[in-house]
C-alpha cells in the first residue's frame, strides 16, 4: 500500500481507530515478503479463536483466498480481491447475501482485511492497454501478509497448548483409573482402612470436574488426585509389609471376620435383653439404638441369592465377599455413600451389608432404594428396626428354610 495513504469505508459505515490502525500496519510490510496464501490459512483456522474469529468468518475468508489468483500473498502481484456477493456465495457454500455482509465485517473489525471500496462502493478492476491491472476496489489482504509472522506464533502456542492439556488430561485419566482399581483391589482383599472415606473422596474430586474443564481446573484436580492415589499406594504398602512381617497370612481373614467383638452365633437372639428383664415376660424394644446382631452368612445368602453374582468372582463365601457387593450394589441402586456410610454406622458393617442384599432382592418392590435404606437406619436409631423379620419374609418368598450353616 502507498505510504501515508488512508481508505474509508463508503456510505454509512463508519471509520474506526481499529480500521486505521489496520490500514496502518498493512503498511509496514518489509519489501519482497511473501507467504503462501494457504499455510497462512491453516495458521488462521488455528489461532481464530485467540484473534476473535468465527469459523463462519473463516469459511468467508477462504472464499476470497480462492479469488487471488496466485499462491503465494505479495506486493508483487498486488493484494485486493474484488468479487461480487453473489460470487462470494458460490464459493462459500450457497452463504445468504446478509450473513456474508455480517462476517465480512468480523474479518475487518479484527484486522485481517481492509475495505478498499470505490466512489459508488462497488468492487472492480481497472486495467491497462496490456490488460495489467493498475488499480482494484474491493478487500485487501494486506494485513494477512503483515501479521503472517504473528498470526504463525499464536498458531504454534494454540497447538502446544492442546498438546499439552491433552496429555494432562491423559494424565488424569491413567490416575482416576489407578485410583479406581486400587479401592476395589483393597475391598477386595480386606485391606483395613477407611476406605468408604476414601471412596468418597474420590467420587468428590471426579464429581468436581466440569464436562468442559479449564486446562486449570484439570491440572488442580489432577494434583489432589495424584494425593490421592499416593496416600492409597503408602495404606496398601504398609498391609503387605505387616502381612509379610507377621508370616501368618490367614491372620488377616480372621482379624476380618472377628472384628466385630459382638458377633454372635446362630442361637444367639437378635437383640440383647435388658438387665434384670424377666425371661418369662415379652422383650421391650428399647428406646435407643439396640445392638443389631447379624444372621448366619448362611441364611443371609439363601433368602438373598441375587447378591451373590455381584461377589467377587461371582460368588460369596465370606462376610468379606457380601460387604464388597454391597458396595457395587449400592452404586448400582443410586444409593448415595454418605447413606451407605450412616447405614453401616448404625447397624453395622455386616448387617448394612444384609439390608442391601434385601433391598437388591425386592428391587422390584421399592422405588427408591436410597430413601428406603435411609428410614430403615432412622428406624434401627430408635430401636424400631429389626432385621429377622426382614430376612424371614424373604425365606419365605424364596419357599426356603432356615437352616444350619456350617
Amino acid at each position: 500500500m502507498q505510504s501515508g495513504h488512508v481508505t474509508t469505508p463508503f456510505g454509512r459505515r463508519p471509520m474506526t481507530l481499529a480500521m486505521l490502525a489496520s490500514q496502518a500496519k498493512a503498511r509496514e510490510i518489509e519489501p519482497d515478503k511473501s507467504i503462501d496464501k494457504w499455510q497462512l490459512y491453516r495458521w488462521l483456522c488455528e489461532a481464530r479463536q485467540r484473534l476473535g474469529v468465527t469459523d463462519r468468518a473463516m469459511a468467508l475468508l477462504n472464499a476470497l483466498l480462492s479469488f487471488y489468483p496466485h499462491s503465494e500473498l505479495s506486493e508483487e502481484h498486488g493484494l485486493i480481491v474484488f468479487p461480487s456477493n453473489a460470487q462470494l456465495s458460490l464459493r462459500a457454500h450457497g452463504m445468504a447475501e446478509q450473513t456474508i455482509r455480517r462476517h465480512l465485517a468480523v474479518l475487518i473489525e479484527t484486522g485481517l482485511l481492509i475495505r478498499k471500496d470505490s466512489a459508488n462502493g462497488k468492487r472492480y478492476a481497472r486495467r491497462d492497454g496490456a490488460g495489467d491491472i493498475n488499480q482494484a476496489f474491493g478487500f485487501s489482504l494486506a494485513p494477512l501478509l503483515a501479521r503472517a509472522g504473528e498470526i504463525e506464533a499464536i498458531a504454534h502456542d494454540v497447538v502446544a497448548d492442546r498438546a499439552a492439556f491433552q496429555a494432562i488430561r491423559e494424565r488424569l485419566t491413567i490416575c482416576r483409573r489407578d485410583v479406581s482399581k486400587l479401592i476395589v483391589t483393597a475391598l477386595d482383599e480386606g485391606a483395613s482402612g477407611d476406605w468408604e472415606s476414601i471412596h468418597l473422596h474420590f467420587r468428590g474430586l471426579v464429581d468436581a470436574l466440569p464436562r468442559s474443564p479449564s486446562k486449570i481446573q484439570v491440572a488442580e484436580i489432577l494434583d489432589e488426585m495424584e494425593m490421592l492415589r499416593e496416600e492409597i499406594v503408602n495404606l496398601l504398602e504398609m498391609q503387605m509389609k505387616t502381612e509379610v512381617s507377621s508370616g501368618n497370612p490367614n491372620q488377616i481373614e480372621r482379624h476380618i471376620q472377628n472384628s466385630n467383638p459382638d458377633s454372635i452365633t446362630e442361637s444367639e437372639p437378635l437383640l440383647k435383653k435388658e438387665q434384670g428383664q424377666n425371661p418369662n415376660k415379652p422383650a421391650k424394644v428399647a428406646h435407643v439404638a439396640p445392638e443389631l446382631k447379624s444372621f448366619p452368612l448362611g441364611m443371609v445368602l439363601q433368602a438373598c441369592p441375587d447378591i451373590a453374582m455381584y461377589g467377587p468372582g461371582g460368588a460369596i463365601g465370606s462376610w468379606r465377599d457380601l460387604m464388597a457387593a454391597a458396595v457395587v450394589v449400592r452404586s448400582m441402586l443410586g444409593v448415595s455413600p454418605s447413606a451407605y456410610q450412616e447405614a453401616c454406622e448404625i447397624l453395622g458393617p455386616e448387617n448394612a451389608a444384609t439390608v442391601m442384599a434385601c433391598i437388591l432382592e425386592r428391587g422390584g418392590h421399592i422405588n427408591s432404594a436410597g430413601g428406603y435404606l435411609r428410614s430403615l437406619t432412622e428406624k434401627a436409631g430408635k430401636g424400631e428396626f429389626s432385621l429377622g423379620p426382614m430376612l424371614m419374609a424373604l425365606l419365605r418368598a424364596s419357599g426356603g428354610q432356615v437352616g444350619k450353616t456350617g
